[in-house]
C-alpha cells in the first residue's frame, strides 16, 4: 500500500525541471509514507514543510478540502443550490444561510493585515502550504482528481486569502461559527420578510450534546511507574468533514521534529509530541463571546445609544451567486461596535424598535493561534507551552493538556477569552441576564463602561490575562473531559474565577466523573490491572475501558424494579448479565443505552443529590420508590419496544449495533455516547441495521518518554484518507475496531524499519 503513494509522488520528482534545480527550488520537501500512510514531511526550512503538508493532506483529502474552499469563500449556494444542507461547524445549515454568514462574517482586508504581522516563520507555512496543494492539482491534472470531485468547477486552485477564511473559520468554530443562524437572521423591524433566513426550531444556544468534545489525561512523576510523564489525549471530534483530523510527521533539522495532528487547513502540529513533551486539547466550557444588548435610537431602529450618544450601525450588502445563471440573492446585514446583529427569539433575542442585540467574538481576527503552535511544537518543557499559550492568549477554544519527560504536568484552561470580571458581569447586568446566565454572558451595550476590560501587556485589547485564568502544574495528575477548570484533579479544586470561564461548584457530566473514577481505581489498586502506578499500557487500557457509569449507577436499581414484571422478565436477565461495558462483546448495551434515553434521568431520578464537597460520587441512588419505579418501567418497555422496531436483538453483541461503513463492509466500533458516562465516546446516528458514528473519539494518542524520546502508540480512528479508492482509507478505522495500538515511527531508524519509502518534490 505505501508502495502506492510514495510511487505517486516519486514520479513528480522526475517532472522538475533541471534548471529550476540548478537555481535553486523555492521549495522542496521530502515526504516518507510509513505504515497506514502517515506522511513523514521533512524540509530545510518553513516554507518546504507548509509545502509538503499542502500537498500530503489534499492528496489523502482533496475532495473534503475543495469543497471546505468553496464553504468558506461563501459559494456553495453557487455549486450545490441554495436550500441544500452544509454542515457549519458542527451543525447543519441551508447553503444560503452558510454563504451569507461567510459573506459577511469574513473580514479579508482584516485578516490581509493580521497576516502581515504573523511570524517570518507562520507566513512560510502558509506561503508553502497554498503551494503545496496547487502543486497537488497540477501534478493530478483534471483527470487525475479523484472520482467524488472530478471535473466539479470548486475544484480549483487556492490563494492565500483560501487559508486565511479557513483560518478564521476554525477560530470561529466554538464561537460565531456556532452561532451563526442568529447571524444571517437579523433584519430591522421593517425590512423583516418571509424572504429573510429564518432560525431553526432548535436554540443554537441551547446546551446539546453535538459530539465534540474530549478527554486528556497528564499523569507526572508522582504516579508513573518510569517517573516520566504520561499523556492520554482522546479528542472527540467529527468522523467527517474538514474537522477532521490528520497525522503527520514535520521536521526541520535542527529547528523542528514534532508529530501528531492537524486539522485541515492548519500547516503544523496542533496536538501532538515531540522529543521532549506531549499535549493534547479538549474544548473548554471558557465562553468566548459575549452578547450586548443594545438600546435603540427612538428616531432610528438602525441605531443605538452609547452613554446617551446616537451611533449609526454599519450595513453589510451581501451578493450570493446563484446556480444556472440566476440573479444572485442580496442580503444586508448589520454591525455595530461589538460585532454582528444577532436575532433568536427563543433566547429573548428580538430586534425591535427600542432594543437589539449584538455579538463580540473574542476570537475574530485571532491570527496569533499559528504562532502558538508553532512555539507548543518546539517546546521543550510543559514550562514553556505555558509560556506561550500565556503570552499569546492564541488558542481559541480549547483546554491544553500537557505532560513533559520530567514528569510535570499541565492542565492550561488559558484561551482567547473575553475580560469580564465576576463584578462587571453583576454590574452591567440586564433584567434578561440572568435568564441566561447558564448558557451566556449578557452585558448592558447602552454604556460604554460595560465594554470589555483592557488589561496592559495582553496580546489584544479586551481579552482576559492568562494570570486571571486557571492553570494548573502538578506532578500527579490533571484531567478534563470538557467540564470547566473547577476539578481537573479531584483531591484539589481550583479556586473560584469569573463565570465566563464556566460555572464554577456545580454538578459534573457523567463523562468526567468516570473519568475521575477510573483515575482513582488505579491508584487505589482496585481496577484489577495490578499495582497503582500508571505504564503506557495501562493507560491504553483505561482509555478503552468502555465502562459506563451510567450503567454503574442505575442498573442493580432497575433489576430491583423489573423482578416483579413478568413481561420483563427476559430484558431484566439480559441486563443482569451484561458487562456494563460498549465493548464489541458486551451484549445488553443497545438495551440500556435505549433505556437511558427513554428514561431520561434529572435531578428528580436520584435519592442523593449532587454535593459539592462529593462531586464525583454525586448525584447517585437511583429513586426507585413510587412514581419514580413506574417511570423506570415504562422506560425498560420503550426501549424493548424500539429495538424490536429496529429489528435488534435485546442481547445483540455491540459489535452487531454500531458500526462505520467503509464501501461494503461494516467495521464494527467499541465505545457509546458520552452521556452514558463512556470515556471512549462514539455518538452515532441511525443506520440500516443499526448505527453509525459521526462524532466521537477521533485521534487518540498514548505517550511517554524514554532515554532516547517519546514512546508513542496511537490510532486514528476513522484513518486518514477519505477517497474511498485510497489504501489509508479503511485501515487503522479496522485497527481501532480491534484496539490494535499503532507505535508511532519516529525516530529515523524507526521510521526506515517501517519499510518506507522517500520521495522528493519542489519546485
Amino acid at each position: 500500500m505505501r508502495h502506492w503513494v510514495c510511487g505517486a509522488v516519486a514520479a513528480l520528482a522526475a517532472t522538475t525541471s533541471i534548471p529550476a534545480l540548478a537555481k535553486g527550488p523555492k521549495f522542496a520537501v521530502s515526504i516518507t509514507r510509513t505504515s497506514y500512510g502517515i506522511p513523514h514531511i521533512r524540509a530545510g526550512n518553513w516554507s518546504g514543510i507548509g509545502y509538503g503538508v499542502g500537498y500530503a493532506y489534499a492528496q489523502d483529502n482533496l475532495c473534503m478540502l475543495a469543497e471546505e474552499y468553496a464553504t468558506i469563500a461563501g459559494d456553495r449556494s453557487r455549486f450545490f443550490g441554495p436550500k441544500n444542507v452544509a454542515t457549519l461547524g458542527f451543525d447543519k445549515i441551508d447553503n444560503l444561510s452558510s454563504d451569507v454568514f461567510f459573506r459577511s462574517v469574513i473580514d479579508l482586508p482584516a485578516l490581509r493585515k493580521g497576516y502581515l504581522k504573523q511570524s517570518a516563520a507562520a507566513r512560510a507555512l502558509m506561503t508553502g502550504y497554498v503551494a503545496g496543494y496547487n502543486r497537488l492539482l497540477r501534478d493530478l491534472g483534471p483527470m487525475g482528481v479523484p472520482a467524488e470531485c472530478r471535473g466539479k468547477p470548486w475544484v480549483r486552485p487556492i490563494a492565500r486569502d483560501d487559508l486565511l477564511r479557513l483560518s478564521e473559520k476554525q477560530m470561529l468554530l466554538a464561537s460565531s461559527l456556532a452561532l451563526a443562524p442568529m447571524v444571517v437572521a437579523a433584519a430591522p423591524p421593517a425590512a423583516a420578510s418571509s424572504a429573510s433566513p429564518s432560525l431553526p426550531k432548535i436554540d443554537p444556544l441551547e446546551p446539546r450534546d453535538i459530539g465534540f468534545g474530549s478527554n486528556g489525561w497528564a499523569f507526572g512523576s508522582e504516579l508513573t511507574e518510569n517517573g516520566r510523564g504520561v499523556l492520554v489525549g482522546n479528542p472527540h471530534f467529527p468522523w467527517n468533514g474538514p474537522s477532521r483530523f490528520y497525522e503527520m510527521h514535520l521536521t526541520i533539522p535542527g529547528v523542528l521534529d514534532v508529530m501528531g495532528v492537524s486539522i485541515a487547513g492548519a500547516p503544523t502540529v496542533t496536538l501532538g509530541f515531540n522529543k521532549d513533551v506531549a499535549w493534547t486539547h479538549t474544548v473548554t466550557a471558557a465562553r468566548h463571546f459575549t452578547i450586548f444588548e443594545l438600546k435603540l435610537d427612538p428616531a432610528d431602529a438602525t441605531a443605538y445609544l452609547i452613554d446617551g450618544k446616537s451611533e449609526k450601525m454599519g450595513k453589510i450588502s451581501v451578493s450570493v451567486p446563484m446556480p444556472d445563471g440566476a440573479a444572485p440573492v442580496v442580503r444586508t446585514l448589520y454591525k455595530t461596535r461589538y460585532g454582528p446583529v444577532v436575532f433568536n427569539p427563543l433566547a429573548g433575542f428580538v430586534w425591535t424598535r427600542g432594543k437589539a442585540f449584538a455579538l463580540a467574538d473574542a476570537n475574530r481576527d485571532n491570527q496569533r493561534s499559528l504562532d502558538t503552535w508553532i512555539a507548543i511544537d518546539q517546546a521543550r518543557s510543559v514550562a514553556d507551552i505555558k509560556h506561550a499559550v500565556s503570552r499569546s492568549l492564541g488558542i481559541p477554544w480549547v483546554n491544553t493538556i500537557a505532560t513533559d519527560r520530567t514528569g510535570a504536568v499541565l492542565h492550561a484552561d488559558v484561551t482567547a477569552v473575553p475580560n469580564v470580571s465576576a463584578k462587571k458581569a453583576v454590574d452591567c447586568a440586564t433584567p434578561l441576564s440572568a435568564t441566561l446566565a447558564s448558557r451566556l454572558i449578557l452585558l448592558d451595550g447602552s454604556r460604554s463602561a460595560c465594554g470589555w476590560d483592557s488589561s496592559p501587556g495582553t496580546a489584544a485589547p479586551g481579552l482576559m490575562p492568562a494570570s486571571e485564568q486557571a492553570i494548573w502544574e502538578r506532578r500527579d495528575y490533571v484531567a478534563n473531559s470538557n467540564d470547566n477548570y473547577w476539578l481537573s484533579n479531584a483531591a484539589a479544586p481550583y479556586r473560584q474565577l469569573s463565570p465566563i470561564l464556566g460555572l464554577w461548584g456545580t454538578e459534573r457530566s457523567l463523562r468526567t466523573r468516570s473519568g475521575l473514577v477510573e483515575i482513582a481505581r488505579r491508584l487505589n489498586g482496585s481496577d484489577g490491572l495490578g499495582g497503582t502506578k500508571i505504564t503506557q499500557k495501562i493507560a491504553e487500557a483505561m482509555a478503552f475501558a468502555n465502562r459506563s457509569l451510567a450503567a454503574d449507577l442505575m442498573v442493580d436499581p432497575l433489576l430491583r424494579v423489573c423482578k416483579d414484571q413478568p413481561d420483563l422478565a427476559d430484558p431484566c436477565q439480559v441486563l443482569q448479565k451484561w458487562d456494563r461495558r460498549y465493548d464489541l462483546d458486551s451484549r445488553g448495551a443497545y438495551l440500556f443505552m435505549a433505556f437511558f434515553e427513554a428514561l431520561k434521568p434529572s435531578a428528580a431520578s436520584w435519592a442523593t443529590p449532587f454535593d459539592p464537597a462529593d462531586p464525583v460520587h454525586t448525584p447517585r441512588d437511583l429513586r426507585t420508590d413510587g412514581e419514580a419505579a413506574g417511570k423506570i418501567v415504562a422506560a425498560l418497555r420503550s426501549a424493548v419496544d424500539r429495538l424490536g422496531k429496529e429489528g435488534i436483538a435485546i442481547d445483540a453483541p455491540w459489535s452487531r449495533v454500531q458500526f462505520a461503513v467503509r464501501g461494503a463492509d461494516h467495521v464494527p466500533i467499541h465505545g457509546g455516547s458520552g452521556q452514558l458516562g463512556i470515556l471512549n465516546v462514539q455518538q452515532s446516528a441511525k443506520a440500516q441495521g443499526g448505527i453509525v458514528p459521526f462524532h466521537g473519539t477521533s485521534y487518540i494518542q498514548v505517550v511517554t518518554f524514554d532515554d532516547k524520546g517519546p514512546v508513542a502508540d496511537a490510532l486514528l480512528s476513522y484513518s486518514q484518507s477519505t477517497d474511498p479508492a485510497s489504501p489509508y482509507f479503511a485501515d487503522q478505522t479496522r485497527a481501532f475496531s480491534a484496539k490494535k495500538w499503532h507505535r508511532l515511527p519516529f525516530t529515523s531508524a524507526e521510521i526506515a524499519a517501517d519499510g518506507a519509502m522517500t520521495s522528493r518534490i519542489s519546485e
